[in-house]
């Protein structure tokens, strides 16, 4: 299989565990893929909010670039490119005059035409497809232990949900969680998965920034989970940095980083950008790594 690959921008640079743990886990899932060549910003997390044309021209050049590339799929690891790719192209398709004069616009200073055939696929939609899930169990080479997690999921992944569609109910999606468990976890049923964590506010609002991740890390230590899960990178940046230090910290992973840990790939260097370090609680479950390695909470190792 070989799929088009669109990082987007956090995943070349403050989610860079997220690209490598992406990358190596399709590669030994036998999945081929193809970096859209001369890729840009796809507006998110602003760009609705300050230039409607770029809101979606900026996309729109993206899946134009993918449409050219010829292949199966475009696969988008980070939720909110998820979000800004399918908004433009439920813009396009609903052939309003407004989204026909930009869509005329960006073809005309691109020399080529938008078809409106690529299929547009979250990193969740292709690792639970069938096909992959026979390959994902084949190769499973260590076992989680029935490691106690939630799902998170965001704000964005699933709404709205005429345009994230991929979850059969938004408010109550499973595909993760069945992931998790495909690997030899064990997802935990909680109140919070789809939860916003602040997004972006970081900056201009920071405290409530800090008020939504303490509610959202409660629930999950409420539940029982010793461990985040999630598939959006402002999510596990926000989740990751803003814990309080008076809480036991739950360590919050990618889910390409905990597919890759059952795949036995060499997951220490995806972990040296996290704030909280993961190394305690795959001790406290007994995850070692193969013999000779060690894991520590250095993030040097």
């Amino acid at each position: 299989m070989k799929l088009s690959y669109y990082p987007g921008c956090s995943l070349h640079s403050t989610a860079r565990e997220f690209a490598v743990s992406t990358e190596a886990v399709f590669e030994a899932l036998g999945i081929e893929l193809q970096e859209l060549a001369d890729w840009c910003c796809c507006g998110a997390t602003s760009g609705h909010a300050l230039n409607n044309y770029l809101h979606y021209s900026l996309p729109l050049y993206n899946l134009i670039m993918a449409e050219a590339a010829a292949n199966e799929a475009l696969v988008v690891p980070c939720a909110a490119c998820y979000n800004s790719l399918k908004s433009a192209q439920a813009f396009i398709a609903g052939g309003s005059s407004a989204a026909m004069k930009l869509k005329q616009k960006v073809e005309t200073a691109l020399k080529m035409q938008y078809q409106g055939k690529i299929s547009v696929r979250h990193v969740l939609e292709v690792l639970t497809d069938k096909r992959v899930q026979e390959v994902l169990v084949s190769r499973l080479k260590k076992d989680l232990a029935d490691m106690p997690v939630v799902a998170y999921y965001g704000c964005l992944l699933t709404r709205p949900p005429k345009i994230a569609n991929f979850e059969a109910n938004p408010e109550q999606p499973q595909l993760m969680d069945r992931l998790l468990q495909t690997i030899g976890a064990k997802p935990l049923g909680w109140t919070h998965k789809n939860e916003c964590c602040g997004a972006s506010l970081a900056i201009p609002q920071p405290q409530l920034l800090t008020d939504l991740v303490g509610k959202i890390t409660a629930a999950a230590r409420r539940a029982g989970a010793v461990a985040i899960v999630t598939a959006c990178p402002l999510c596990q940046t926000n989740l990751d940095g803003r814990q309080q230090n008076g809480e036991s910290p739950l360590p919050v992973f990618f889910i390409t980083e905990i597919i890759g840990l059952a795949l036995g790939l060499n997951i220490k260097p995806w972990f040296k950008k996290h704030l909280i370090s993961p190394w305690p609680v795959l001790r406290q479950m007994k995850l070692q790594l193969a013999s000779g390695e060690k894991g520590c909470d250095c993030h040097d190792c």
